[in-house]
């Protein structure tokens, strides 16, 4: 199986296509130093360097990379959707709005 997908955290919700990944063809997602994690089918195709996600991501839900929030889902994003700029904005330009409304869902 093609090691196709890297995760700077073994539970971030997206990981970052390490080849152009195809709708159907089963990949694994691997941490930085090569544990594996999950084996997932893209659900359309990724570029190389573009993100991925790791589990279903409802609109609203702040996106973790890194281990920390990047951004928030601007639409629904099925597991193996292709994370990109038209469905997540950065928390960087998002306005304290996002961010205050996610801190009141984790209260």
């Amino acid at each position: 199986m093609k090691k196709g997908i890297l995760l700077h955290e073994a539970t971030d919700d997206v990981g970052v296509a390490a080849m152009d990944l195809h709708a159907g063809a089963e990949v694994e997602a691997v941490t930085l130093e090569g544990a594996a994690v999950v084996m997932l089918t893209p659900v359309e195709d990724i570029p190389l360097g573009h993100k991925m996600a790791m589990r279903s991501l409802p609109a609203g839900k702040h996106i973790v990379e890194y281990g920390r929030p990047i951004g928030y889902a601007s639409a629904d994003i099925p597991a193996g959707g292709h994370v990109h700029v038209h469905n997540i904005k950065s928390l960087r330009w998002a306005g304290t709005d996002q961010i205050v409304k996610e801190q009141e869902k984790l209260s």
